[in-house]
């Protein structure tokens, strides 16, 4: 006990105090706790490196009585800045469960939290003295042969490098491959009710230039489980056809190049271009297209529409953001480079609309396919993008050039004309708006963290809780540095367990709006979107 940091234990103390305090998204007490464990041993960890950076240096420090002094006070404040903040937690967690309509926490959650994160902070904390006293025992072995001070940066500058390696070659590695070998199982399984599709002009089918083995479980969904044209004309009451779709599974082809190549023929195979609408889709990192968002734009259009998307990983977005962000990218300009040259090929009186849509990762992506020269010559008509993550690269820009009096989660960007944005079902539009030659829709959330989160929330007060809070956002969500970055890192993987319209996930009459607004259907009236509302409002698939 007499080797803990009195300065340190209190930075820590306040590190754990304000990762109590809610951010975007409720938190079970097992998670809650590890975050606070994780956060005081970072405090902790912080103030233990200033101190031997201060020392190092040799600069000037407190005499042994007002050093006790100092601690004493330090002690006493931030221990009942603890007792206050754990006494409040109940309050602050209820303050987001009841923006997203969920049951309220109980009284013994402040307890498993502290006792979670006790156990947590203690476990980092040995770790840390493990490391520290090999750091320690190599640098006294090396004081035979060099200076002290020297010997004690060699020995921790190589068993950094040592540790690091062993970590990132050994446990992430192994943690990566298991993973990917767990997801690619998924990937492959099928639901039991699931079968090849039998007609002909049905992608995966007998005919179909994509074997249905080579199409993954998400991608099969898509396939045979969208409207058909009966369901259509039930709702609508008006004639309709089956709408088109086309998958490239992630084993079609050995490329991206290739397997977009597959997905073109398969496209002009089944007369994708022949429809009066065409989607290219991008998929989200699973390979999973939600289908509040793309069976009702079949609704919309009375089942005249052609919808080809592409997979390229199998993993969760938010796993592929940590390994490979680029291969979204790289898949969504590679289809969308190929539907777009044909698509410019043909008579533009003849041809079908063009629209493009992304979700999550798929947005990111979708957003890398924009030619701006091939839009410049030959524009789309528009998109629709939910859910931007934040390594998105024209989202964040848009945002931080919209006008200056609109909130960043709910922004608007110049006279309307070309991107707009929407918030649960609120559109930002500016006053005389109008829509120009080409429509670009973005759905966001004001409590999505995979839209949010940035490594400069360690350093800097972001734009979206500087002023006015979104109406998803606890009005107790406060600006920490560091610790901010760590709620928020915390509440990404746990993006999608938010109920449906919050966070990221998406729901259907957002979809909907959305797809109104930018593809503009044809006799398509207030009534319908009250039906096909209703149809979809208990509709809440689980992200796969």
């Amino acid at each position: 006990m007499a080797s803990f940091s009195v300065a340190s234990t209190a930075l820590g103390l306040l590190f754990f105090s304000a990762s109590l305090t809610p951010s975007l998204l409720p938190r079970p007490p097992i998670l809650q706790g590890i975050l606070g464990g994780v956060s005081l041993i970072v405090g902790y960890a912080i103030a233990k490196a200033t101190i031997a950076v201060w020392r190092f240096m040799q600069l000037r420090e407190l005499n042994s009585t007002n050093a006790r002094r100092v601690s004493l006070v330090l002690l006493v404040i931030t221990g009942l800045v603890s007792a206050l903040t754990l006494s409040r937690m109940t309050v602050w967690q209820n303050s987001i469960r009841d923006r997203m309509h969920m049951s309220g926490v109980d009284s013994s959650y402040p307890f498993s939290v502290l006792t979670t994160a006790i156990v947590v902070a203690t476990v980092l904390l040995l770790v840390a003295r493990a490391i520290g006293f090999l750091i320690h025992s190599v640098s006294n072995r090396l004081k035979k042969v060099m200076p002290p001070r020297v010997a004690l940066v060699v020995s921790t500058v190589v068993l950094s490098f040592m540790i690091i390696s062993l970590v990132d070659g050994l446990i992430v590695k192994t943690a990566l491959h298991a993973a990917d070998e767990a997801f690619a199982s998924i990937d492959q399984a099928t639901y039991d009710e699931l079968s090849q599709p039998e007609r002909s002009m049905a992608s995966g089918s007998p005919d179909s230039l994509i074997r249905w083995s080579d199409i993954g479980r998400n991608g099969k969904i898509f396939v045979a489980e969208g409207p058909t044209a009966e369901d259509i004309s039930i709702l609508t009451g008006r004639p309709a056809k089956t709408p088109i779709r086309v998958y490239a599974g992630y084993n079609t082809e050995d490329s991206l190049a290739r397997r977009a190549k597959v997905a073109l023929d398969e496209l002009i195979r089944v007369g994708g271009f022949e429809r009066r609408v065409l989607v290219v889709a991008t998929p989200t990192g699973t390979g999973w297209l939600d289908p509040s968002s793309v069976d009702p734009l079949d609704y919309l259009h009375d089942g005249d529409i052609a919808t080809v998307s592409m997979q390229y990983s199998y993993l969760p977005s938010w796993l592929t953001i940590m390994i490979d962000p680029d291969r979204s990218r790289d898949a969504a300009k590679a289809l969308f480079r190929e539907v777009h040259s044909h698509w410019s090929s043909l008579d533009k009186a003849d041809r079908p609309k063009l629209y493009v849509f992304g979700l999550s990762l798929g947005s990111l992506g979708t957003e890398a396919a924009f030619d701006f020269y091939d839009l410049i010559g030959d524009p789309i008509d528009g998109a629709v993008l939910s859910g931007p993550p934040f390594p998105s690269t024209i989202w964040p820009e848009l945002v931080r050039n919209r006008q200056s009096e609109t909130p960043a989660w709910l922004p608007q960007f110049r006279g309307g004309d070309l991107v707009r944005f929407m918030s649960r079902e609120a559109v930002a539009v500016p006053a005389g708006a109008k829509w120009g030659v080409m429509r670009i829709m973005y759905i966001q959330h004001g409590s999505d963290p995979m839209s949010w989160f940035s490594p400069s929330l360690a350093y800097r007060e972001p734009d979206w809780l500087t002023s006015e809070k979104a109406p998803d956002v606890s009005p107790y969500f406060r600006w920490f540095p560091v610790v901010t970055f760590l709620q928020v890192g915390f509440d990404v993987p746990m993006a999608t367990a938010a109920p449906l319209g919050y966070a990221h996930n998406y729901s259907p009459a957002e979809y909907i709006d959305a797809w109104i607004e930018v593809t503009a259907p044809e006799a398509w009236t207030d009534d319908d979107t009250k039906a096909l509302k209703a149809a979809y409002a208990d509709f809440n698939p689980a992200p796969i």
